[in-house]
């Protein structure tokens, strides 16, 4: 009987110490976090739409009211008829780069990110014809140099596991090309995903491009931004 005691005894002992170890290894195990990163480089390919073009710019050329076309051999024509108005070119595709800033680092919330870019603007050739039609308009050769602020939210995996984050801000910019230069104002939301230092993005801005060349006028542009990236 004593025997019997003892051994209950020490099974007892023993898993009362086991039990302890586990609930000490489970105190003491946190989750492993993505190290802090402070910079992303990255090549952009853009796809432009235009948005509503007839208000901004055409009706800012030709100082009156503008319909796109049914069924005609031109684009656009003023709401009176006197002038017709074709879109000889609107190049949508582009390229462009950046480098984004994070001054607190990236890793896992919220935090800011500041971001320098340059890309490329859409071709544009429209011509006039009828009475009182102002001259062809080109634009070629145009980049905007942006900089802009945004929050972003991140959930970065350590290694090379899976991560995503989400972003949104805005900043301003200025254009420069071949024929003219302006301005720019813009809002930009987005997100991607990354496998360690690698990753890729995508993101949609609503552009307003300014110019005072050869008279005031605007355009709305919605670039469609795949970017890869390379965070460190």
């Amino acid at each position: 009987m004593a025997h019997r005691s003892i051994l209950v005894a020490v099974v007892v002992a023993f898993g009362a110490f086991g039990a302890s170890a586990a609930t000490a290894a489970a105190q003491t195990y946190s989750v492993q976090k993505a190290r802090r990163h402070f910079i992303t480089v990255s090549y952009d390919t853009l796809f432009t739409q235009p948005l509503h073009f007839s208000d901004h710019p055409l009706e800012d050329f030709v100082g009156r009211g503008v319909a796109a076309a049914q069924f005609e051999e031109y684009d656009y024509r003023t709401r009176d008829g006197a002038i017709l108005i074709d879109v000889l070119e609107f190049k949508k595709r582009g390229r462009g780069a950046g480098v984004t800033l994070y001054p607190f680092g990236l890793s896992v919330g919220a935090t800011v990110a500041l971001r320098g870019s340059v890309e490329d603007l859409p071709i544009l050739r429209i011509g006039f014809d009828g009475a009182g039609a102002p001259p062809k308009y080109v634009l070629t050769g145009a980049r905007a140099y942006d900089v802009s602020a945004a929050v972003c939210v991140a959930d970065r995996s350590p290694g090379w596991g899976l991560g995503s984050h989400a972003f949104v801000g805005g900043g301003i910019g200025r254009i420069k090309s071949d024929t003219r230069n302006g301005d720019r104002y813009f809002g930009e939301a987005g997100g991607g995903l990354s496998s360690g230092p690698l990753g890729v993005e995508l993101s949609l801005k609503f552009a307003m491009n300014r110019f005072t060349d050869p008279v005031d006028h605007r355009f709305l542009t919605v670039p469609i931004t795949l970017r890869g990236t390379l965070t460190f």
